[in-house]
Formats: C-alpha cells, sequence, structure tokens
C-alpha cells in the first residue's frame, strides 16, 4: 500500500524560507511522476512543482526561481524547498505519486486528475 506523509509547513513571514518533506512508502516503481500541489481556501488544487522518473522537473509560473522540487532516493523523500515565500503562497501543499502511463506522461502538466496517490497536507501559511 503506497502511503505518502507530508511534513515541514509552518508559519512564516513573507521573505522566509521553509522545506517541505514528502516520506513516501510502499512505492517501488523505478517511472514515476511525483509532484507538489497546494490549495488555498475557495480555490482549485495547483501544481507547484514535478519530478519524473527520466530526470526532468517542471515548476509553475507563479513560483518559479523561488520553489525547488528534489528526491532522495535513499530517504524514499521528495522535496519542495520554498524561498522568498509570499502571502499568495499560503495553502495546504499536498505531494503526490504515480506509476502509471497517464500520470508519467502528463507529470508537468500539473493535472491533479491524473495522479492517483496523495498525501493529507501540510499547512504553509505566510504572512505579510
Amino acid at each position: 500500500q503506497v502511503q505518502l506523509v507530508e511534513s515541514g509547513g509552518d508559519s512564516v513571514q513573507a521573505g522566509g524560507s521553509l522545506r517541505l518533506s514528502c516520506v513516501v512508502s510502499g512505492f517501488t516503481d523505478t517511472k514515476y511522476c511525483m509532484a507538489w500541489f497546494r490549495q488555498a481556501p475557495g480555490k482549485e488544487r495547483e501544481g507547484v512543482a514535478s519530478l519524473r522518473s527520466d530526470g526532468s522537473s517542471g515548476v509553475a509560473d507563479s513560483v518559479k526561481d523561488r520553489f525547488y522540487i528534489t528526491r532522495d532516493n535513499v530517504k524514499n523523500t521528495l522535496y519542495l524547498q520554498m524561498n522568498h515565500l509570499e502571502p499568495g503562497d499560503t495553502a495546504m501543499y499536498y505531494c503526490a505519486v504515480d506509476s502509471r502511463l497517464q500520470g508519467i506522461a502528463g507529470c508537468h502538466q500539473h493535472a491533479a486528475r491524473l495522479l492517483r496517490h496523495w498525501g493529507q497536507g501540510t499547512q504553509v501559511t505566510v504572512s505579510s
């Protein structure tokens, strides 16, 4: 059974940094899409950053040059480094993984419906 557990969310002031972690267990596929999404109150879930097994990555324009996605294969952990945080980054952040063809092919489209496994989320609040 695939399980994802996010952590690292916190309340910070604008301009600060956070690193989110997502520990992935029960997932052994060598071909995959892993991604971070976020959802603010009253808004749709949106993709933030993605990492595919071919080494490619994608990042939303709204966080480009501020957020970075990485993976530690030894620790089975996905990270999201967030710098220069803004109040608009306030949201619940979720990680997601999938090994199905549709998820892998559409990985950098950041379409939540394409990804199968999700964590419960971690809250990030940025104050001005």
